[in-house]
């Protein structure tokens, strides 16, 4: 039988989230909100230890309690899933259907097209389109390192699920992140693919943080911005030019993608995620997007 929901708890109160993949995105979430007085439990293959430690420069260094387990098997009020788009199918073995309850999955994975997976999977109002923008990772066993100046989370509610993800918004700005909530899931998920699209590319491909290729292939990062406008713009979603190119050029010259990093450690890349999610629909309505095809192609011949 489904578990029994909690969400019978007040606005504002303290809630039970599971944390799908705690790596360098999940831990740093898992940490924020237990810090604030959370109960959090972070399921995974190898569960860790009793405490998670924190380094940020925003929001400090700390250690808090969580706990482990392999296998949802207690009442949530929320899922955050935080695993990396090539580890989803296996990962959600460990949430399964009838655990779930009345709890919201909420994703926090690039790429276009995990949304209408996990509704495959679980009841479609429980699944929140979520989108995260940070730099941060796993550097050890409990140990998140937090590195990016920002962590600005949006969150795109259905009419079902929208009183449970404002509590949820709730307990993450008493954390201390930025949240927004959204009522247009399609542009949301467009606007961080449209910045982290480019820039993963780009970083992996010239095995170099963003401040060298954007400065030595600028060509490419231009031609690649606007290649994702014009998707996205067959899509239905407007995307300014400018405007991504403008957030591009602001982040620290020192910024890395996690698909970069993924590279650097000889892990799949989520290629297929970000630039094959491109590529299928430029397909789909017959955009030509060269730069794209020849730096995606060049990845895969490496790997």
């Amino acid at each position: 039988m489904p578990l029994t929901s909690t969400w019978n708890v007040g606005d504002g109160a303290r809630l039970k989230v599971a944390v799908l993949g705690p790596g360098g995105v999940g831990g740093f979430l898992a940490a924020m909100l237990a810090r604030a007085g959370d109960d959090v439990v972070l399921i995974s293959r190898s569960p860790v230890g009793e405490s998670l430690r924190l380094e940020s420069g925003r929001y400090g260094s700390f250690e808090v309690a969580v706990r482990g387990a392999q296998v949802l098997a207690e009442p949530v009020d929320a899922v955050l899933v935080t695993i990396k788009a090539t580890q989803l199918d296996e990962a959600l073995e460990r949430v399964p259907r009838e655990a779930l309850g009345d709890a919201i999955v909420v994703p926090f994975l690039n790429g276009l097209d995990h949304v209408e997976r996990l509704r495959q999977t679980y009841p479609p109002s429980s699944v929140v389109a979520a989108t995260i923008r940070i730099e941060t990772a796993k550097v050890g066993a409990g140990l998140i390192r937090h590195t990016s100046p920002f962590a600005a989370i949006a969150l795109a509610p259905a009419a079902a699920s929208r009183a449970r993800v404002d509590r949820l918004a709730a307990r993450l700005i008493a954390s201390g992140l930025t949240v927004k909530v959204r009522d247009d899931e399609k542009a949301m998920l467009w606007d961080k693919f449209a910045v982290l699209e480019p820039m993963a590319l780009l970083t992996t491909h010239a095995r170099a943080p963003i401040g060298v290729p954007r400065t030595t292939r600028r060509d490419e990062l231009l031609g690649l911005v606007a290649e994702v406008v014009a998707v996205g713009a067959a899509e239905g979603v407007r995307l300014d030019r400018d405007t991504i190119v403008k957030f591009i050029d602001s982040v620290p010259e020192s910024m890395e993608s996690s698909m970069q990093r993924d590279q650097a450690a000889g892990r799949p890349l989520e290629l297929d995620a970000l630039g094959g999610a491109l590529l299928r629909r430029a397909e789909k309505h017959g955009i030509d997007a060269p730069v794209t095809r020849r730096i995606v192609d060049d990845l895969a011949s490496r790997s």
